[in-house]
């Protein structure tokens, strides 16, 4: 099945970032100054110039994640035939990756509202891995979940780096149980704030990161801004993130791309078609036959999403769910990566500014990659995606201790003015 991601009150208004290093940023500074003194000459080619096949841009000091990026150091080269074209990398990857085989543990949590949602955690992690082991939250994107090829593949990624790795599987995604006729959407990020304090709760000496894409990712960053300088995760990564969703509607229309539009229309409908008793003489301005019969995820959205979340038509949830309006709220390390040519998720939507204005933020955009795509690297064409090893670099860094040299700076650079539980398992 073909991902993406979709589609809110505006974030709270911005605040100095206030979170102290336990060290003084000097001795930090020191400190990091000579790991970098001690770098491999890859080390210090990144550093120095990320390879012109890539943009990178950010508000983040990128003397501090450049030199441990060292794919940004080499040619962004996609796989032959496969990767030269934007369509053929995103349905060759959607149908042609591979499957790494994993068994899962599911705990479905209890939401306030009612709602049930599917924690999708390694079985047996809990005896091999220690109780402080830093924790990876994985969102994937609309309608997807703990079977999609991308994410077990950056499931196993961090896995193999020491992390214990939860999928957070959205209402009525993956099987999970659909108990209200409140779906999910683009705009709420509820379910993931309950996610995130349950997990916390779990694992109170660990250090919690979160992963998304697509529909995923623009959940994540909302979340990132709208809890800000009091944000629980020690850092995370967008993938794919549509941003703009006023303009990815707009593209996701035109051309070709109405293939996709089909396909995840047709996977929203049938879970709601699992559900059809909960949605039973529905007042107001609900109109379920209009759902259930949708061609394009707008048609669902306007019989559906746009209702259950108060918004008075498909275009006013657009504008009021984009992520793009989050990233100058953002107090996390966050690193965003785009494909200039990704289909569903269009580059012109990416808030340049705001992330080159943020000190926490660093923006990673390559020529190709189609949309969940990216193949490319050393695992292509039917191996992890290029992404990986680049995501895994960036949290191992920040779980090393570089989450609190990129804080100081954050404080350093606003300082000077700057623009910055009802549980139950079962295996699966």
């Amino acid at each position: 099945m073909l991902r993406s991601s979709f589609l809110g009150p505006p974030p709270p208004p911005s605040c100095l970032f206030r979170r102290v290093s336990p060290e003084p940023a000097s001795a930090i500074r020191l400190r990091v100054s000579a790991a970098h003194a001690e770098a491999s000459p890859s080390y210090v080619a990144a550093m120095s110039r990320p390879h012109p096949s890539l943009e990178v841009v950010g508000g983040a000091r990128q003397e501090l994640f450049l030199p441990v990026l060292e794919a940004l150091g080499r040619p962004y080269s996609p796989f032959p035939l496969i990767g030269w074209n934007r369509h053929l990398e995103t349905i060759f990857a959607s149908f042609f990756r591979s499957l790494p085989d994993v068994r899962l543990r599911r705990r479905c949590l209890r939401t306030p509202d009612g709602g049930s949602v599917a924690l999708d955690w390694v079985s047996g992690d809990d005896r091999r891995l220690p109780p402080n082991s830093p924790v990876l939250i994985l969102l994937p994107g609309l309608t997807g979940g703990s079977e999609d090829t991308y994410v077990r593949h950056m499931l196993l990624k961090a896995r193999s780096k020491g992390f214990r790795v939860v999928v957070f599987n959205s209402r009525g995604c993956a099987n999970s149980p659909v108990t209200t006729p409140q779906f999910y959407s683009a705009s709420f990020t509820g379910d993931l704030q309950e996610v995130v304090a349950h997990v916390g709760s779990l694992y109170p000496k660990s250090n919690l990161y979160a992963v998304g894409w697509s529909l995923g990712a623009n959940i994540l960053v909302r979340y990132l801004g709208q809890e800000s300088h009091t944000c629980p995760l020690s850092g995370a990564v967008s993938l794919c993130n549509p941003f703009n969703l006023v303009l990815a509607d707009e593209d996701f229309r035109k051309g070709f791309n109405n293939v996709y539009d089909k396909a995840l229309a047709r996977a929203l409908r049938n879970i709601i078609k699992k559900h059809l008793l909960l949605f039973e003489d529905m007042e107001g301005e609900y109109n379920i036959p209009l759902s259930t019969s949708a061609k394009t995820v707008k048609e669902f959205d306007e019989g559906l999403t746009r209702v259950s979340f108060g918004f008075k038509s498909a275009d006013e949830y657009y504008a009021n769910s984009s992520s793009s309006d989050s990233i100058k709220y953002v107090h996390t390390p966050l690193l965003c990566i785009q494909a200039d040519n990704d289909p569903i998720a269009p580059a012109r939507g990416i808030p340049r500014e705001d992330i080159k204005e943020n000190p926490n933020c660093l923006l990673i955009v390559t020529p190709k990659g189609g949309h969940l795509g990216w193949v490319a690297g050393a695992e292509a064409p039917i191996g992890a995606p290029w992404t990986d090893p680049i995501v895994m670099e960036f949290l191992e860094h920040l779980e090393r201790g570089g989450a609190s040299e990129t804080h100081a700076s954050s404080i350093e650079l606003e300082a000077s003015g700057q623009s910055i539980d009802n549980v139950q398992c079962v295996e699966v």
